[in-house]
């Protein structure tokens, strides 16, 4: 898998970890403040997309994942 597929789905994961803990109908319930992780995460998002910007991306290469540019040599 690509840095980019990894930040979709890790993105994902704290999304749907972030609002399951944030749901009190949720057996997962811990704080309504978890909303902000989800909303840290849609900004991170949106952000990546019009600069091109992404910390999480940069963990993946540090961490061996190769970018798809690399993949496609």
């Amino acid at each position: 898998m690509t840095t980019e597929r990894f930040v979709r789905l890790f993105a994902g994961f704290l999304v749907l970890l972030s609002v399951g803990l944030s749901v009190p109908a949720c057996p997962l319930f811990v704080s309504q403040k978890f909303l902000w992780l989800t909303a840290f995460v849609g900004f991170m998002l949106f952000q990546a997309s019009l600069t091109g910007f992404c910390p999480m991306e940069i963990v993946f290469k540090a961490m061996g994942v190769k970018p798809s540019a690399e993949l496609a040599d």
